[in-house]
């Protein structure tokens, strides 16, 4: 299986044709999953943390939206043995824990439209750290599992500048930073710059309006190392804005 980076957005991006249409596609290029591991910007947790997997509750993680956001369901499978293949493949200096929390949007949302039969079974893992070095080694730990068939998603969003947004629309223009941070974003991974990436806050023009806080390209750390190669160019299957945010997401190899 490949590695996804996965730029997730709000609960109302599953109203929004072009990115359903996109994550779709990208879905039915992949292989079939025995099972998906995702780590979502949403659940910062040290030790690291894994989630329920007897049943997938779901947290709705958000306020201010319409009832209906509220009363999704996807009732997929627990993956109790990927949790202990994970745990398996921590170091003994990595404490893991485990927790009857569900999935919250970040990793529900995109797997509605990815894989809305909910028949696959999904584990949702903590980002212990938001350090690109930490997370690209955790990665590579995590690397194995996806020759058994398991699907690793990091759930971000390549820019997450909330608080400078002033047209809320869905097909509002790209700030400049956005566009800006986003164009820097696509060179680098074109060219396998880790270093660069990961020294975004220092690097990256934009900054901090592209990310106040980190935890939305995080993730995209943690699919860099679980791809095995780092330096290797991922696939770019989507790029574009959605409320003036970049929704760009990769594929590796």
């Amino acid at each position: 299986m490949p590695a996804l980076f996965l730029s997730h957005g709000a609960p109302p991006l599953v109203d929004d044709p072009t990115w359903v249409a996109q994550l779709r596609d990208l879905a039915a290029s992949l292989p079939r999953p025995r099972a998906i591991l995702v780590a979502s910007a949403h659940w910062e947790s040290a030790p690291l943390m894994l989630g329920a997997t007897e049943t997938v509750p779901l947290v709705y993680d958000f306020g201010g939206f319409p009832p209906r956001y509220y009363q999704v369901q996807y009732p997929a499978p627990g993956a109790p043995i990927l949790a202990d293949q994970v745990a398996a493949l921590m170091p003994d200096s990595e404490t893991v824990a485990r927790t009857t929390r569900g999935l919250d949007h970040g990793a529900y949302v995109p797997l509605t439209v990815m894989y809305p039969e909910a028949d696959i079974p999904v584990l949702q893992m903590s980002l212990p750290t938001l350090e690109p070095g930490r997370l690209l080694d955790l990665g590579a730990r995590l690397a194995p599992l996806r020759d058994e068939g398991v699907l690793i998603i990091g759930s971000g969003f390549t820019t997450h500048g909330l608080p400078f947004l002033r047209d809320w629309r869905p097909e509002a223009d790209a700030p400049g930073w956005s566009r800006e941070f986003d164009a820097w974003t696509a060179e680098a991974l074109s060219r396998g710059a880790v270093d660069e990436l990961a020294d975004f806050r220092s690097r990256a023009p934009g900054m901090p309006y592209a990310h106040p806080t980190i935890e939305h390209f995080a993730p995209m750390f943690l699919t860099l190392g679980a791809s095995g190669t780092p330096e290797a160019a991922p696939a770019q299957p989507i790029d574009g804005f959605w409320m003036g945010l970049a929704k760009r997401s990769f594929q590796t190899t």
